[in-house]
């Protein structure tokens, strides 16, 4: 993701306020110990204006890693939402990426956060491809040396800001070695996914993905992509997808809400399918943004229009 730019207005603890006058204490039991959760959403420009997609979902997940880790978010979740939208209209916004954030502040530093306030913010930055423009067309990725945790570690079902370390990790050494990014093996040394998105793998004509026993976020796109290719007649199953699946694939791409659907060209410097963005991932692809930009009023419940 490119270096963010920054907006006028973020939402902060129940008001709009300047951007620089959110501020949080360097005591913040978050900050030293990564208790707090998260969320990524985003905005589109459509014809009626911008819209949000699946904004309800999101806070509903947002809501569910909260209560993983005894969080109690002060704010209904309505609220929230309501307050993205206008964030939308303050600060004249279309295509966005939005980060809702809930964690522990400053209170105490023992490892229970018990009497830390909770702070809550959203913010809104314009975003276009996650992973770069040229992503549309397909991404390089190495199998990283970095495991992803286990979910008898940290739940793996849950946005947790501390979590990430894991993520972070993996994304410096693929980057180092000259790819775009990184995909987890988990600690059976199945395929997981990748630093914060889910895996598809094409093969005949089918998808494949995996579920939450390969230590995975079952991600909103990824079940957005799934119901999409229902709706097309594309066959799919889940099932666990190893190290041989990725090697024989006709196509794999990525789903998640920053990286949309992104194809995967090659894997570790061997080409996946002929190298280029594969049939069934391009029809999944532009159905996707078809659906976002409300080009499809079949799917028009998934978006939230900013007024």
């Amino acid at each position: 993701m490119p270096p963010f730019q920054k907006a006028e207005t973020l939402w902060f603890n129940g008001a709009f306020v300047p951007w620089e006058d959110a501020r949080v204490h360097v005591m913040a039991h978050g900050l030293h110990y990564g208790t707090g959760v998260f969320e990524g959403i985003r905005s589109y420009e459509t014809a009626e204006g911008p819209a949000i997609f699946r904004l309800e979902d999101h806070y509903t997940r947002l809501f569910a890693s909260a209560a993983l880790y005894e969080l109690e978010i002060p704010y209904p979740a309505e609220l929230l939402a309501s307050a993205t939208l206008e964030l939308l209209t303050r600060n004249r916004l279309t295509r966005t990426y939005i980060r809702p954030i809930a964690f522990f502040d400053a209170y105490s530093l023992t490892l229970w956060p018990r009497g830390c306030p909770v702070t809550v913010a959203i913010a809104a930055m314009p975003l276009g491809a996650y992973l770069g423009e040229h992503a549309m067309q397909g991404v390089r990725v190495c199998i990283s040396t970095v495991r992803r945790f286990d979910a008898s570690v940290i739940p793996t079902t849950a946005k947790s800001c501390g979590q990430y370390v894991n993520s972070v990790r993996a994304v410096q050494e693929a980057l180092r070695r000259g790819f775009d990014e990184a995909i987890f093996l988990n600690q059976r040394g199945e395929v997981a996914e990748g630093s914060g998105e889910n895996l598809f793998v094409v093969k005949d004509g089918a998808l494949i993905t995996n579920d939450v026993d390969a230590s995975v976020l079952p991600g909103i796109t990824r079940g957005t992509v799934l119901e999409l290719a229902a709706a097309l007649g594309i066959p799919s199953r889940v099932a666990p997808i190893t190290l041989d699946d990725l090697r024989s694939a006709d196509e794999l791409f990525f789903t998640g809400t920053a990286v949309e659907v992104t194809p995967i060209l090659d894997v570790d410097g061997h080409a996946v399918g002929d190298g280029r963005r594969g049939p069934v991932t391009s029809r999944l692809q532009q159905t996707y943004f078809d659906v976002v930009h409300g080009r499809d009023p079949r799917y028009r419940h998934w978006l939230s229009y900013a007024r």
